[in-house]
């Protein structure tokens, strides 16, 4: 791994020129781009070459011999403290599934106050995303996670007592700022303190957690649907507070993040923080000088206490440069159709949409769901462990296709029963495995990947509220498709909704093939290289902070 750190600091102390500028998309595989990226490399391992041989002190006891990457112990610690948040989205998500059955019934509720009460929490969670950027900027990343985990804390809370509908959309309502904090934060906080090689796979961590936490709701439904339905639901909702005190307690454990110092000028505490999540001293001291040099075209008001992210909305919104503009498309593009897929709606109403196909025993829907719990968390840990390996396009590819066909064959099925008066087991059976299906292709694929994705490709100055701004499109289509799934089913059918969700899935496809480079083993401050061009390599020159 050092020496593909070695290799990259000189990729950023040489001056940029038009090979160095290019765009990592479907064409870059024509015979003059790889030529083109040939003899990139082939300068970088030269230019490695001759200062190895030399004397130097920047970076005492670097070796150019090749390491197999392996995980530091605190920035593992760090990701999976900051993931533990994401457990409380995946928990709502799979317990509400199963509670609303009992909320229905106990509340005498109706469909549209069901809908309301599903996607209340996404919807709402649009403010917390939106706002997380700003705060994380002021008060530290570290700090913004314990402030998502208080703000769901008490959401929990209120909704494990609440004695009225009212009283249950109030404690939706907190839950959901906290979650939008929780879903921005986390990423971002994992991105930033993990080391290149191995950063696909801490930062997929929150997926992995939201997954892990949708399994415990679907197993908290199983286990407590025994109980009185004016108690069941209840602690359903309510037993979401103990991963939120964990994680206010855990912070304490965690370094900030270097790159957050870094802006604020605090570069003492940031190489600290750098010791901690490298491998080495040395590596250390690369990583920060990294980080300096980038930040340093930046000015001083960038690089002090008094930066509190001023200035971002606006460059972001109304005069991003090329680069910033392609990946403001590629962050927003990506969380869109991770949500326009209709995965949380299919994981909310998944015993809804088992009980249109026929099958009517609440134990056995929420049997049904902790099946699709284990597929969908079982699949994205192997996405997680390959990420590094395979990179981020195939997975993505790979998962968005097979999703599409999955939605399109539990259409069909789901067609076929609605038209039969007899419903045979072999299509129910087809369903529930569609089902298994198209969530466990989502969790190879779309799942992980956008967190990773839309977390990374922001330069520094412009990644927290630039993925704050991403994830909050993620929220709204996520609220939107929850509201209304229910609705328009009811108009076209669950199989013309299936249909519906595989024809977006696949426009989603063709998206990712032309808009999403491949980021994979690059650092945070090379990956703005990826959207580069040659026709504007004069011009984005003249303005580095895009490349930040």
């Amino acid at each position: 791994m050092l020496s593909v750190l070695l290799v990259m600091q000189f990729s950023s102390s040489h001056k940029r020129d038009k090979q160095d500028c290019y765009y990592l998309l479907p064409d870059s595989e024509s015979p003059a781009a790889k030529e083109g990226q040939r003899r990139h490399e082939e300068l970088w391992h030269k230019q490695a070459s001759e200062v190895a041989s030399q004397k130097h002190t920047d970076l005492p006891g670097v070796s150019l011999q090749r390491k197999k990457p392996r995980f530091n112990k605190y920035a593992l610690t760090g990701a999976i403290l900051a993931s533990t948040n994401s457990i409380l989205l995946g928990y709502d998500i799979g317990v509400m599934s199963g509670a609303i059955l009992y909320i229905r019934d106990n509340l005498n509720i109706t469909s549209i106050q069901v809908e309301v009460l599903v996607g209340s929490l996404n919807v709402c969670s649009l403010i917390g995303s939106l706002a997380a950027g700003k705060t994380s900027d002021c008060i530290g990343r570290r700090y913004t996670i314990v402030l998502a985990a208080a703000t769901f804390l008490l959401g929990a809370l209120l909704m494990g007592l609440a004695p009225s509908f009212l009283f249950l959309m109030a404690g939706r309502v907190v839950s959901g700022i906290g979650v939008g904090y929780s879903l921005m934060i986390a990423p971002v906080y994992t991105t930033e303190i993990s080391p290149a090689m191995t950063r696909g796979f801490l930062s997929s961590l929150p997926e992995v957690f939201i997954n892990f936490g949708i399994l415990l709701g679907y197993i908290s439904n199983y286990a407590l649907s025994g109980l009185p339905e004016h108690i069941n639901w209840r602690l359903m909702l309510g037993l979401a507070a103990l991963p939120a005190i964990a994680v206010a307690f855990g912070v304490i454990a965690m370094p900030e993040s270097p790159r957050w110092l870094v802006m604020k000028g605090r570069f003492a505490d940031a190489k600290q923080a750098l010791i901690k999540t490298s491998d080495s001293v040395e590596e250390a001291e690369f990583r920060l000088n990294e980080m300096t040099r980038t930040i340093a075209d930046l000015g001083h008001a960038a690089s002090s206490n008094n930066w509190q992210g001023q200035g971002v909305w606006k460059e972001l919104l109304l005069r991003p440069s090329r680069p910033l503009r392609r990946i403001l498309i590629a962050a927003i593009g990506v969380n869109f159709f991770m949500q326009a897929s209709g995965n949380d709606a299919v994981v909310y109403y998944s015993p809804e949409v088992f009980k249109d196909a026929g099958i009517n025993s609440k134990k056995q829907l929420v049997g049904v769901t902790v099946i699709m719990g284990i597929a969908k968390t079982s699949f994205v840990l192997i996405s997680a462990l390959y990420l590094d390996h395979f990179g981020r396009r195939p997975l993505l590819m790979l998962g968005s296709t097979g999703m599409a066909v999955s939605l399109a064959v539990l259409g069909l099925g789901s067609k076929y029963l609605d038209q039969s008066d007899i419903k045979p087991a072999w299509a129910i059976a087809l369903c529930v495995i569609a089902v298994c299906a198209a969530v466990s292709f989502f969790s190879i694929g779309l799942g992980p990947i956008t967190w990773v994705y839309s977390s990374e490709i922001f330069p520094t100055k412009f990644r927290a509220q630039g993925s704050s701004l991403a994830i909050s499109v993620n929220r709204l289509v996520s609220g939107i498709v929850a509201m209304s799934f229910l609705s328009i089913s009811r108009a076209v059918t669950f199989g013309g909704m299936f249909f519906i969700l595989s024809g977006i899935t696949a426009v989603g496809t063709v998206f990712f093939y032309f808009f999403l480079p491949e980021t994979k083993g690059k650092s945070l401050e090379d990956i703005g290289l990826l959207f580069e061009d040659k026709a504007h390599d004069n011009h984005t020159l003249d303005r580095p902070i895009t490349l930040i």
